[in-house]
């Protein structure tokens, strides 16, 4: 992985920082490469169970540099790689969201374009009261591409979505919680994400990623198929060595210990 994201693992949690603060964070190819590998190898780590996602500096992400992304060519081309379902450029937003564990997003400053797709990604976002936000895509003649409209399904009402979309305005971290775009707003977003990531972490790892695919299935599956999720996932829970662990240990007012 390059510097361009640092990533590090402790304790069952993983911290993935853009590490571009010169450039506001500002997405390039190297940024692209760097967010892809980082997520890939999150994919494959069962002893995560919390990503935290921030960014270094002075802001989250301020969307694409327009100027590298322009030197790096014909940008139809890159965006024809694939990773399952997502293009390149769609899978550093939708590859958060297609992770097993859950991420918390950590906002502050600019969140514009491009950075508030991927913040999009995750399960939650917490936001500093200074962080500025926008569907930016619209000022440089462009649409939002980067699997925003998937991730901002059931976030966002659809009339406030296009209004955003139409406009590229931007926004405060206030005016983002009532939209939907942020979960909530902390004086210190970092301290905050880091505390969920490690609640999130201290239960049952496997009912957590349960929980996830059923979220998941439950935002556009038909009631049928939602039913029958709940009921798998719950056959395979019930009995489990963690879930086992999970009755006892708070039988015994005690700190649980999971396998992942």
């Amino acid at each position: 992985m390059n510097d361009r994201v640092l990533l590090t693992i402790d304790d069952g949690v993983a911290e993935v920082r853009l590490n571009r603060a010169d450039k506001l964070n500002a997405l390039d190819p190297a940024m692209f490469d760097a967010l892809i590998e980082a997520i890939d190898r999150l994919d494959g780590e069962r002893a995560v169970r919390a990503v935290v996602l921030s960014g270094d500096g002075r802001g989250f992400c301020a969307g694409l540099d327009m100027a590298s992304m322009a030197a790096a060519g014909d940008l139809g081309a890159l965006a024809e790689q694939r990773h399952g379902i997502a293009n390149r450029f769609q899978q550093v937003a939708w590859g958060w969201h297609a992770l097993p564990m859950p991420v918390i997003a950590a906002l502050h400053g600019p969140v514009f374009g491009g950075g508030l797709q991927i913040a999009s990604g995750a399960d939650v976002r917490i936001a500093a009261p200074d962080t500025r936000l926008s569907v930016m895509e619209l000022k440089w003649g462009i649409v939002p591409d980067m699997a925003g409209f998937p991730l901002w399904r059931g976030l966002v009402r659809d009339d406030h979505l296009r209004e955003c979309v139409y406009t590229a305005r931007e926004f405060g971290a206030a005016e983002a919680q009532a939209l939907g775009f942020v979960t909530r707003l902390a004086d210190d977003q970092l301290v905050e994400a880091r505390t969920l990531a490690r609640a999130i972490a201290d239960r049952n790892p496997h009912a957590i990623r349960a929980a996830k695919r059923l979220a998941a299935v439950a935002a556009d599956a038909d009631p049928a198929a939602i039913l029958a999720a709940e009921e798998a996932e719950q056959r395979a829970l019930l009995g489990s060595a963690n879930q086992r662990e999970a009755v006892a240990a708070n039988m015994a007012r005690r700190t649980p210990v999971f396998e992942d």
